[in-house]
């Protein structure tokens, strides 16, 4: 019976833009509601808070993705254009540097000169980008992907303080904000763990400590701005 392996490592691109931008929208957004809850304003201010929080922080979070990922699309793409060019103007030297890396890896050196001839016969371009560089279709940066999913991820990580800020008592909200955040962060941990196979406590001990810390300092600076204020 043939059996199919489950592997993560095609899902990073996604999941680490996808997961980064929840949890930036969560906890960014709810640091900000606290802060300003904890300066006692109104209702009013407060939703304001949490909206214009969620709408720059989405734009904020898409175009540094972006621009990131990119600068890494172009890096790739300079070293492809130069691996393209060296096979044409020396692939005798391009094959044997090829063989010298799978010889590296525990192939006999006339498995490694047979094995690095097939490939090149095959896609030259594709074994030296894979196997030199490290650059394959799964890995590949996709900045348009990577800004989408930050965009969408940290919006709908936002909604959740949003909403609570529209709807939660104006004298609970701190405590509002802070618990059902903790639990959502520590699903938002939970999840991404088994997305993408790692383990769940600690992802979710450490989502929930970074977490309280980031909510707490905030909380604390709009209590010392509310009481400076009034």
């Amino acid at each position: 019976m043939h059996l199919i392996e489950k592997h993560y490592v095609n899902r990073v691109g996604w999941l680490r833009a996808s997961v980064l931008g929840a949890n930036d929208g969560l906890l960014s957004t709810t640091s900000i509601v606290i802060g300003v809850a904890a300066a006692q304003p109104d209702r009013n201010t407060i939703v304001l808070a949490a909206l214009a929080g969620m709408i720059a922080g989405a734009m904020s979070m898409a175009a540094g993705e972006y621009v990131s990922v990119s600068s890494q699309a172009d890096t790739e793409k300079a070293d492809l254009l130069r691996e393209k060019r060296e096979l044409e103007e020396i692939p005798e030297i391009e094959l044997k540097e090829l063989a010298k890396i799978y010889e590296k890896r525990g192939v006999s050196k006339e498995t490694a000169l047979q094995v690095a001839t097939e490939l090149s016969e095959h896609d030259a371009l594709a074994a030296h980008a894979h196997d030199e560089l490290g650059i394959n279709e799964i890995t590949q940066a996709q900045p348009f992907q990577a800004a989408i999913a930050s965009f969408g991820s940290f919006a709908l990580g936002a909604l959740l303080p949003f909403a609570i800020a529209m709807l939660a008592p104006i004298k609970q909200m701190v405590y509002f904000q802070y618990g059902f955040s903790i639990v959502f962060l520590m699903v938002l941990g939970a999840i991404s763990a088994k997305t993408g196979g790692s383990k769940i406590a600690v992802a979710v001990l450490r989502i929930c400590f970074w977490g309280t810390v980031a909510m707490g300092i905030t909380a604390m600076v709009g209590h010392f701005f509310g009481v400076n204020v009034s």
